[in-house]
C-alpha cells in the first residue's frame, strides 16, 4: 500500500481558473441565442379588457342598487330637480277619493303577453312560457322556431295545425311589456292607493293577432269579457264600469259594444240597452279611430320611420340575403299574418285624410314649439289653440309617394299610368325565398314597376294598392274590416261584425248617460305621409323603402323620407280626436242618442333628467301611461266624476279647426 503513489490534489487556484473558463464559453454562446421576445397587446386583449370592465362596473353598479336604500333615487332625483308632486293616487286620496265604480282595462296591440300551449318539436320546453313580452329571451335562442310559432295560418288568420299560443290571463298580461318597461302598472298601482284590488279591476287580454270577432270565434273572449263586467257590476252594489283601452284597444271595445247588443248567433246577445246598464264611460287612450298611416308601410314594406333609418345604414343586416337572416322579409312574413294590422289601415278615405291637392292638416308648423305644462287648461270648442305661422305647403293626402319630386309637385305635372290591372310579369325571386313567402315573390317585375309608375298613392287608393301588392292577405282582410263611410246605416249590410270597428260605418250604443273620452298625446312628430322609392333589385329582398334620403329644411315637416304632423309618436291627432271632437258630439248619425264625447289632450313634456325615465308628463303613445294629469283624469272618473266635474275639454292642437275642414255628412 505505501508504495502506491497518492495523487495530488490540484491547486485552488487552478480549481477557480477552469470555473471562469466556463462563464467566458458561456457568455461566447449567449450572443447566438434569440433574445426573449416582449408581448405585444393585441386587438383581442383590448376588447376581452373592455367587456370586463363593463361587467365590473354593471355588477358594481348592481351591488350598490340592491345594497341603497329604496329612497335613494328619489333622494337624488329630489336633490338635482327640487320637491317631486305626490302621485295622483296619493294626491287623491288626500283628498278623500275612495273607489266606486269597477275598471276594465283593454290592452293594444303587441303589449299584452302571449304565452305557449302546443308547439312543435323546435319549442320543446316552452310550455307556458311567454313567447311575446317578457324578457323575449326565446327570440334570441331560436329565432326562426319563435316566427314559426307567432305566425298564424295564411289561409284562416286562425293557428296554423300543431300550434297553440294563447293570452297571458290576469293583471300581470299587460302591466309590463318587458322587465322595467311599464304598460298599466303605473296606473294599476295608483288606482291601488285610493283602494282598487283585483276584484274591482280586470284585465281584459285578448289575442291581439287576430282579428275581432276570431277572438270570440277561438277563445270566446268577447263573451268573457261581458261576463266579467256583468260580475263586476252585481258584485259591486250595481255600479256601472270605467273601460279604459288603449291604442287598437281602442277599435276593439268598439267593436264590442256593437258585438255585445247585437243578437246570436253574431253578437252577445245583451239587447241595446246592455252598454246602458253596465258601463259608466269609455275613457280611450291613444285612439287610432280613423286608423294610422304607419299601418300602411308596416304592411307595404315592413317599416316605419325608425326602421327605414335603420335598413338604409344596414341593408344588408335587414333585408338582403345575408347569412341567409332576411330579417325585413321574416318580419313581413310573420305580421302579414296578424289580421288585426288590418284594422288601423285609414279610414274614411279621401274624405278625412285629403286628397292630392288638400288635407285637413294643411298650413300646420313643424317648427320646434315651446313645451307647455300639463297643467295649463286650454278649452276652444271651435278652434284650438294653435301656433300661426307662415309654414310650408305640405300634401299629406299624398299617403305614399314615389320620389321627394312628386310628393311635392302640383297635381296636374304628375304623370301617372294605372296600376289597377297590370300584368304582374315574371317571377323575380329564386328558389332560396321559398322559406320566407311575403306575396312579393308572385308580383315579377312587371307588378313592381307598375306600384311604382302610380308614382302616389292617397287614402282613397291605398287600398287598392294593397289588394294588388298582397290580394291574399287583403282577402282575409274584407272579411273582418271595412273602411269606407256608410251611406245609409239603416241598411242591413252593416249589421255585419266586419263594420263594428269602423266608428263611420256603426253607431254608437243608445246609452245617453254614458260618457266617451278621446285622450291622447301632442306635440310629438308623428309620421303622417312618405316618400318611396324602389329596392336595389335582389332576389330576396322588399321591393319598395322609404327613401330615408328625402329631407327638407331644419324646421320642415320632411324628414328622413317621412311628413310629420301633431300626434303622439304613432297616432296622428286626426285620427284620434275627430270623432269626439265632430263625428260624434252631439247627436249625429253616428251617434243618435248623444253620448257625451270629450277630447283631453296632454301636452308632451320629456323627462327633465335621465333620473326620471319616462317622465311623469309624456305624451308619447305608451309612456303617457305613466302621465300623472292622465293618471289623475282616470282616477276621478272612476271615483265617480263627470266629464264636466274635469273642466269638458282640454285641447292645445287644432283639433277643432282640422275638424272643420272635414266635409262629412253627420
Amino acid at each position: 500500500m505505501s508504495m502506491m503513489r497518492q495523487r495530488k490534489p490540484k491547486p485552488q487556484l487552478e480549481e477557480h481558473e477552469e470555473e471562469e473558463e466556463e462563464e467566458e464559453k458561456k457568455k461566447k454562446v449567449r450572443p447566438t441565442e434569440d433574445p426573449p421576445l416582449k408581448k405585444r397587446w393585441s386587438c383581442v386583449d383590448s376588447c376581452c379588457w373592455f367587456i370586463g370592465l363593463i361587467c365590473s362596473i354593471w355588477w358594481f353598479l348592481l351591488f350598490l342598487y340592491n345594497a341603497m336604500p329604496a329612497s335613494f333615487p328619489q333622494y337624488v332625483t329630489e336633490a338635482i330637480t327640487g320637491p317631486l308632486p305626490d302621485p295622483p293616487g296619493v294626491k287623491l286620496q288626500k283628498e278623500g277619493l275612495k273607489a266606486k265604480h269597477p275598471v276594465v282595462f283593454v290592452p293594444g296591440i303587441v303589449t299584452g303577453g302571449l304565452e305557449l300551449w302546443e308547439g312543435h318539436h323546435c319549442a320543446d320546453g316552452l310550455f307556458r312560457k311567454r313567447l311575446w313580452g317578457g324578457s323575449f329571451g326565446e327570440l334570441y335562442k331560436r329565432p326562426l322556431c319563435w316566427v314559426e310559432h307567432l305566425s298564424l295560418d295564411n289561409e284562416t288568420g286562425l293557428d296554423p295545425p300543431g300550434i297553440r299560443v294563447r293570452p297571458v290571463t290576469g293583471l300581470v298580461a299587460a302591466d309590463y311589456f318587458a322587465p322595467g318597461y311599464f304598460v298599466w302598472a303605473v296606473l294599476i298601482a295608483n288606482l291601488a292607493r285610493i283602494g282598487y284590488e283585483e276584484k274591482t279591476m280586470y284585465m281584459a287580454s285578448y289575442d291581439w293577432r287576430i282579428s275581432f270577432q276570431n277572438t270570440e270565434v277561438r277563445d270566446q273572449t268577447l263573451s268573457r269579457i261581458k261576463s266579467n263586467i256583468e260580475l263586476m257590476v252585481a258584485t259591486n252594489g250595481g255600479k256601472k264600469v270605467v273601460v279604459i283601452p288603449h291604442s287598437m284597444g281602442v277599435l276593439y271595445f268598439l267593436h264590442f259594444m256593437k258585438w255585445v247588443e247585437s243578437p246570436a248567433p253574431m253578437g252577445g246577445g245583451g239587447g241595446s240597452d246592455w252598454c246602458a246598464k253596465h258601463i259608466k264611460a269609455v275613457m280611450n287612450i291613444g285612439g287610432p279611430f280613423l286608423g294610422v298611416p304607419k299601418a300602411v308601410t308596416g304592411l307595404f314594406s315592413a317599416e316605419a320611420k325608425d326602421v327605414a333609418v335603420a335598413r338604409a345604414l344596414a341593408p344588408g343586416f335587414l333585408d338582403k340575403d345575408f347569412f341567409r337572416l332576411q330579417t325585413l322579409l321574416h318580419v313581413m312574413r310573420m305580421t302579414r299574418t296578424w289580421d288585426s294590422t288590418m284594422s288601423m289601415i285609414p279610414k274614411g278615405g279621401d274624405v278625412i285624410w285629403g286628397g292630392l291637392d288638400w288635407s285637413p292638416e294643411e298650413g300646420y308648423d313643424c317648427a320646434p314649439k315651446k313645451q307647455k305644462s300639463n297643467d295649463t287648461m286650454i278649452t276652444d270648442s271651435n278652434g284650438a289653440n294653435g301656433r300661426q305661422s307662415q309654414a310650408e305647403i305640405v300634401n299629406y293626402g299624398r299617403i305614399l309617394s314615389f320620389g321627394k319630386d312628386v310628393a311635392e309637385a302640383e297635381s296636374s305635372k304628375i304623370e301617372r299610368t294605372d296600376f289597377r290591372g297590370a300584368v304582374k310579369g315574371n317571377n323575380f325571386a329564386n328558389g332560396t325565398c321559398q322559406d320566407v313567402w311575403t306575396e312579393y315573390q308572385d308580383m315579377g317585375i312587371g307588378g313592381i314597376k307598375a306600384v311604382a309608375d302610380y308614382k302616389v298613392y292617397t287614402a282613397g287608393s291605398i287600398l287598392d294598392l294593397l289588394h294588388f301588392i298582397a290580394p291574399k292577405m287583403m282577402k282575409r282582410g274584407d272579411a273582418h274590416f271595412s273602411y269606407g263611410i256608410a251611406e245609409n246605416l239603416d241598411d242591413p249590410e252593416y249589421q255585419h261584425y266586419k263594420y263594428w270597428s269602423n266608428p263611420l260605418e256603426t253607431r254608437l250604443p243608445h246609452a245617453p248617460e254614458m260618457e266617451i273620452y278621446s285622450m291622447y298625446g301632442v306635440g310629438i312628430p308623428t309620421e303622417r305621409a312618405y316618400v318611396y322609392k324602389l329596392s336595389p333589385t335582389t332576389d330576396c329582398n322588399i321591393p319598395f323603402q322609404i327613401d330615408t334620403s328625402a329631407d327638407g329644411d331644419d324646421d320642415s315637416c320632411l324628414q328622413g323620407g317621412v311628413f310629420l304632423v301633431n300626434g303622439d309618436e304613432t297616432v296622428p291627432v286626426l285620427s284620434a280626436g275627430y270623432m269626439c271632437a265632430k263625428g260624434w258630439r252631439g247627436k249625429t248619425r253616428f251617434n243618435p242618442s248623444g253620448i257625451p264625447t270629450y277630447v283631453r289632450e296632454y301636452d308632451h313634456a320629456p323627462p327633465a333628467t335621465l333620473l326620471e325615465g319616462r317622465g311623469t308628463q309624456s305624451g308619447a303613445h305608451v309612456d303617457i301611461m305613466g302621465n300623472f294629469a292622465l293618471i289623475e283624469d282616470i282616477i276621478r272618473v272612476a271615483a265617480g266624476a263627470t266629464g264636466e266635474d274635469l273642466g269638458r275639454d282640454r285641447v292645445y292642437s287644432d283639433i277643432f279647426k282640422w275638424s272643420e275642414k272635414i266635409k262629412l255628412r253627420l
